[in-house]
């Protein structure tokens, strides 16, 4: 028999009405720090249940999750252990995600009804496309792994599928709707053809890849930045890896600023993406971990100085490059990003 925990939030833990909060362009308030649930590749799905109960009773109210983190089952456990432990839901803000092999248009409701039941919810506050590519790959798949049937982003499928998630808001199943790993001329797109606009853009997003043209982009058209990879995800999977790959918490200006704070590097990395207007999702099981990322929102603000340090360490140096979402022979990942500006061509 397990022993019932109290959800308010532990003495030690972070009054969830002290964190900052995003405003969408709803009206509505996203908590402006939430636990990342990725992390089955290493970590087994009971562990990650466990750490989202602990990150309740320290006061996270925010939590994304995925269909294909292969464990919404038992975080959807969690989540009714920490409403009967006194969390009200509308205290609550959940993400999932549409996998890519769920694009075709008949797949997408089905698949987030999954996620719902499996959450054990009777909504969601938001749920986004997770990449804009259909191209499947198997789990523990090698960097060279491609799908027989990739495609490059065409947009008119896209809104077949966006169109769906359209239907879920006007079904009340949903709150919100929103994409993940887009691009600026991919967004410019949708934005022109949504009936109901993205409320956010999940992006890697750390002091050593601040994406500036993007980050304002979508702050200028009233999408929020939510930053998935905010301490450079020292434990990302291996096919991520890659020799010119630099460590964000390695730093001299973070380590220097941490020295100050008497706090790990990670923590300054949180800070800065809290203060800079971004919504960090960092990722620990270890409690002594997530609630530091979670008082870095409360304590101890980094200086105008520190941000300005903070802002010159950018490297450009994507961690999460995509390589298996490629969809013929002898690309570069540089395709899937569209840096010229336009959309890579098929």
């Amino acid at each position: 028999m397990t022993e019932r925990i109290d959800f308010c939030f532990a003495p030690d833990g972070v009054d969830p009405q002290s964190i900052p909060q995003r405003i969408l362009y709803t009206g509505a308030k996203m908590p402006a720090i939430g636990l990342g649930t990725f992390g089955s590749d290493h970590i087994t799905s009971q562990q990650i249940a466990e750490a989202v109960k602990g990150a309740a009773s320290v006061g996270y109210r925010h939590f994304d999750c995925a269909s294909v983190y292969g464990n919404e089952k038992e975080v959807g456990a969690s989540f009714q252990e920490i409403l009967k432990g006194g969390v009200k839901r509308e205290d609550m803000f959940v993400t999932s995600k549409l996998w890519n092999d769920k694009h075709n248009e008949a797949d997408v409701v089905p698949s987030f009804k999954q996620s719902l039941a499996d959450l054990q919810l009777d909504y969601l506050d938001l749920y986004l496309v997770h990449w804009p590519f259909p191209n499947f790959h198997p789990k523990g798949c090698s960097v060279d792994s491609r799908s027989p049937d990739a495609k490059p982003y065409i947009h008119e499928n896209f809104m077949k599928i966006w169109r769906q998630l359209e239907s879920l808001v006007d079904a009340g199943l949903v709150r919100h709707i929103g994409t993940s790993n887009m691009t600026i001329p991919k967004l410019k797109l949708l934005l022109r053809d949504a009936k109901i606009k993205p409320a956010v853009n999940e992006m890697e997003l750390h002091p050593h890849f601040q994406q500036p043209e993007l980050f304002q982009y979508c702050l200028d058209n009233g999408i929020a930045p939510i930053g998935y990879c905010p301490i450079g995800s020292p434990a990302r999977p291996e096919r991520d890896r890659t020799p010119d790959d630099t460590v964000d918490i390695e730093d001299p200006v973070i380590v220097k600023i941490a020295e100050r704070l008497g706090v790990h590097p990670a923590v300054v990395c949180v800070k800065w993406a809290v203060q800079r207007g971004q919504a960090p999702i960092p990722f620990s099981v270890t409690r002594r971990n997530y609630l530091a990322n979670l008082k870095a929102t409360v304590e101890n603000p980094l200086t105008p100085e520190e941000m300005a340090a903070i802002a010159g360490i950018d490297k450009n140096n994507r961690l999460i490059k995509g390589h298996v979402f490629l969809w013929k022979d002898g690309q570069d990942w540089h395709a899937l990003w569209d840096e010229s500006g336009e959309i890579t061509p098929a």
